[in-house]
């Protein structure tokens, strides 16, 4: 493919099937960054809203495996209080930053009460 493009005529200057290459592969690398690009933003948007659900009560995971349950939400300097153990073995609370967390719950607390409002709206319809 190389040779393709490199190829030229010293009679015709560079050969035109060269250049219709050259813009396809341009343009393929453009569109695939722009969609990368798309992709990216996406994936940090819902970072960021997982860790804005995050509320006292949820269950998380700490990206070093600790698991918890969040006592405290500081927004003032973005961390977390997590409450780890048990009565017999004793609690701990250890503070996290919220970037941190791994894994929650909250987000699936959040479908499971926009799944039940729609069955409350459904059962609320009366059917004729």
């Amino acid at each position: 493919m190389f040779n393709l493009l490199t190829e030229s005529n010293a009679n015709q200057g560079a050969n035109p099937l060269s250049w219709v290459m050259m813009i396809v592969l341009i343009g393929l690398f453009v569109v695939y960054m722009v969609y990368s690009s798309r992709q990216q933003k996406k994936r940090q948007k819902e970072t960021q809203d997982t860790l804005n659900a995050i509320q006292p009560g949820h269950k998380v995971k700490t990206i070093g495996g600790i698991c918890g349950v969040v006592v405290e939400v500081c927004s003032d300097d973005n961390t977390i209080v997590l409450e780890t153990g048990t009565e017999k073995s004793g609690k701990s609370y250890i503070k996290f930053d919220k970037q941190a967390i791994y894994q929650t719950d909250a987000l699936a607390n959040k479908e499971e009460k926009k799944e039940e409002k729609e069955e409350e709206s459904v059962q609320e319809t009366p059917e004729n």
